[in-house]
């Protein structure tokens, strides 16, 4: 006759150990709670596919920064590559070699924003790569370069999409879900077979969380690095190419602090600062969770700034308790 271990957890367990690997979605459970008791229209269908879109623009980047995040390294220049991104996206639409394609023109445009994102990212992992330079340093100086570069390609003005088709773009639906979300939600489900189930992925943990180990193995470390930088940069283009549409132009500062929000969010999603650790499940809870919490405090008509205010402190709370478990594992606390 068998028997059955006591000690053993149920199936009742199983949620409760998922939420302890993954507590951005406990707080993403607590603030959907909170703003479903507090405002009256959180749970219109409508508010629910404004998060979305609201959010796929910075999760869109934030896939990418998890990646190079894992991997020990940072890119800051993520939000001046979108605003070049956009502009070349709606500039060469109106391009004279393009006036005869009608909507056909929209397709070399896109084409030409994303090679431009892959390029920059190219670049940074290149500098990165053969340099040896922290990647904070390469990609702060990136952020100002391509900042500058989008003043010059723009002549510090706007431009603005004079096919309908284009702008139209982004309000369209399949079904109840936008496009952009869907768009999206692709994106987030092809980095994660990305991350979890191929020989890039375990790549990645394994450079972020011993280098020289990663060499000694055979790892090829600079191109792999290289690799996720221009992931990046690719959808850094996207987003900037997907929020030119929402506003039917491209401005100069578009996409600033971008850098911000989404490294806020990969770093709630649970990714180490110092690499080696992070998942696309996480990173995705952070960016619903930042999504949830400016929605909700708009919705109870609180200050946009206040969001600042929750969301530094959150950060800072989560750094320090990740520090402080990190330091009982390793021995004992130190205070």
């Amino acid at each position: 006759m068998s028997t059955t271990n006591a000690t053993t957890p149920g199936p009742a367990a199983a949620p409760l150990r998922w939420l302890m690997r993954n507590p951005i979605w406990g707080f993403v459970l607590i603030i959907f709670v909170f703003f479903s008791l507090a405002t009256d229209h959180f749970f219109d269908i409508r508010n629910f596919q404004n998060i979305m879109v609201q959010t796929s623009t910075i999760g869109l980047i934030a896939l990418g920064m998890t990646l190079v995040m894992i991997n020990g390294n940072i890119d800051l220049s993520v939000g001046a590559t979108l605003a070049l991104a956009a502009a070349f996206a709606v500039d060469v639409q109106s391009w004279a070699m393009f006036a005869t394609w009608g909507n056909w023109q929209i397709f070399p445009a896109v084409c030409a924003a994303l090679l431009v994102g892959i390029a920059l990212g190219a670049l940074n992992g290149f500098i990165v790569w053969k340099t040896g330079v922290d990647a904070f340093i390469v990609t702060l100086g990136a952020m100002l370069g391509i900042r500058g570069l989008v003043f010059v390609y723009t002549g510090e003005s706007s431009f603005y999409a004079m096919n309908f088709a284009y702008s139209d773009f982004s309000a369209l639906s399949i079904g109840p879900l936008p496009v952009l979300a869907l768009i999206f939600l692709a994106c987030t489900l092809a980095v994660h077979l990305l991350l979890s189930r191929t020989v890039h992925g375990r790549n990645a943990y394994a450079v972020g969380g011993n280098r020289e180990a990663a060499i000694n193995a055979g790892i090829r470390v600079g191109p792999h690095m290289m690799v996720n930088f221009m992931i990046i940069g690719f959808l850094a283009a996207l987003s900037g190419v997907l929020l030119s549409t929402q506003m039917g132009a491209a401005t100069p500062n578009l996409g600033r602090d971008y850098e911000l929000w989404v490294i806020t969010a990969v770093v709630l999603g649970g990714t180490k600062l110092t690499g080696g650790k992070g998942d696309i499940i996480g990173t995705f809870g952070g960016v619903l969770a930042i999504g949830i919490l400016r929605n909700g405090m708009n919705l109870m008509q609180v200050p946009a700034f206040y969001v600042y205010v929750i969301l530094g402190s959150i950060l800072i709370a989560v750094l320090f308790l990740d520090k402080q478990f990190n330091r009982r594992t390793q021995g004992g606390l130190r205070l």
